[in-house]
């Protein structure tokens, strides 16, 4: 192991990765924001790695093409590898996929799906995910009065979305929810459960584009589900692979659906918690004016965002990150919840407002690995709280803020449950 860098004259650094940073980490952020900002440390899982923390040094990272995704860099044991990425992917052949791979492999790779979030594709698909939002409603508030809006609504809602974009049957949805279930329990499941649940989607995934080939027409159909369309994909007359394939419905599947999942709940807890907020968003939608859900939904990724660390870089050669010199093999982690509230780029960043204009966040990334599928996140968070706002005017919390857990894990920031209260719609209103 190196030596750790020199103790700064401010002081030890704050604790980081405990459950109480875990509830509230912004503090520690602030703190490496000003005396540490690109920190070395030792993570959870015994793997050392950079933090980058200010605003300016985390844009700059993100775009760094000497900073790879391709764990093969990583200068650790072959051991540790498998500490880096989501876990089982390795085993499961699944590592080919947009998060572990550089240009030219990734351009070509980004290129086949990228005109499955087109705008346009998107927009297309806003009446089905108003569906699925009005019918999740319909199903929790007709078992009374309460709910627990990640199970029963923030987590459903982008799982059923994002298979219904890859062309997952409807009667197969269920066992996508189960495994994608215990993928983002991080720790919280029965041993080697991720692993299992990653193996069994995999299986699924090879059996399914292996049927969807076999039926698949001639010529493509309107509305072509992303599946189909990927195995369909060439470019420059290179046919995308069969294992090519289900690594991108995979990763498409993981990253589609928990950061939206985390969005929602995310969301929806700081509306609750703000309550001169939410009231101002419920005034806007009241008088149909959206552009305030738009830019609250910008505000809400930046204050308490979805995805706390970016996922996984490496040095392919020495690199300065403010003024820290990072060598070569060294990972990498771009903390955006730390750069997003950073003051040097934010008026008042520990401040919710909705309305904020100046908002280049980066909570959805920066440079060519911005996420693909943000405009579909952005469309299931406004359809979301639009919707949950729009009929449940009264939504309250059902338990004390300081009861609230956080789920484990590195890279994602999500709460456990969310626990609510409300007034059942009355029969016919929507």
């Amino acid at each position: 192991m190196r030596d750790q860098p020199p103790p700064t004259p401010h002081g030890p650094a704050p604790d980081l990765f405990t459950w109480e940073f875990a509830a509230d980490p912004y503090p520690a952020y602030a703190w490496l924001r000003e005396h540490a900002p690109v920190h070395r440390t030792k993570l959870p899982s015994g793997v050392e790695a950079w933090l980058v923390t200010r605003y300016a040094d985390a844009r700059q990272t993100l775009a760094d093409n000497r900073l790879s995704k391709n764990p093969a860099h990583h200068d650790e044991p072959a051991h540790a590898k498998g500490k880096t990425g989501i876990p089982g992917e390795r085993q499961a052949d699944l590592m080919t996929h947009l998060l572990n791979i550089d240009p030219p492999d990734h351009t070509r790779l980004r290129r086949l799906v990228s005109k499955a979030f087109t705008p346009r594709r998107v927009a297309e698909f806003a009446p089905r995910v108003q569906e699925l939002t009005d019918d999740l409603i319909d199903r929790f508030t007709r078992g009374g009065d309460t709910a627990d809006l990640i199970h029963d609504f923030a987590f459903p809602l982008p799982i059923y979305a994002i298979c219904d974009l890859l062309g997952v049957p409807r009667e197969d949805q269920d066992d996508f929810r189960d495994w994608a279930g215990m993928m983002i329990r991080h720790g919280g499941g029965p041993r080697g459960g991720v692993a299992r649940s990653v193996k069994k989607m995999r299986g699924y995934l090879a059996e399914l584009i292996h049927r969807k080939r076999q039926a698949l027409p001639a010529e493509p159909v309107p509305g072509e589900d992303l599946i189909s369309g990927l195995i369909r994909a060439s470019d420059h007359g290179e046919h995308l692979t069969e294992n090519e394939a289900a690594a991108m419905a995979f990763i498409l599947l993981f990253a589609g659906f928990e950061t939206t999942v985390n969005l929602i709940g995310n969301g929806t807890y700081a509306l609750l918690t703000h309550p001169e907020q939410r009231e101002r968003l419920q005034r806007a939608l009241a008088e149909g004016d959206r552009g305030l859900l738009e830019t609250g939904v910008e505000e809400l990724l930046r204050f308490d965002g979805p995805v706390e660390l970016a996922t996984w870089r490496f040095a392919t050669e020495p690199v300065a990150i403010g003024g820290q010199r990072i060598e070569t093999g060294d990972p990498v982690l771009v903390v955006l919840a730390a750069a997003d509230r950073d003051p040097e780029r934010f008026a008042d960043p520990d401040t919710l407002d909705l309305g904020r204009r100046d908002n280049q966040h980066l909570g959805y990334g920066h440079g060519i690995h911005y996420c693909l599928g943000a405009p579909l996140a952005r469309l299931e968070g406004q359809t979301a709280l639009a919707t949950l706002l729009t009929r449940l005017p009264d939504l309250r919390l059902a338990a004390d803020p300081a009861e609230l857990r956080r789920r484990g894990g590195l890279i994602m920031r999500g709460l456990r449950t969310l626990p609510v209260e409300f007034s059942p719609p009355r029969s016919g209103q929507t």
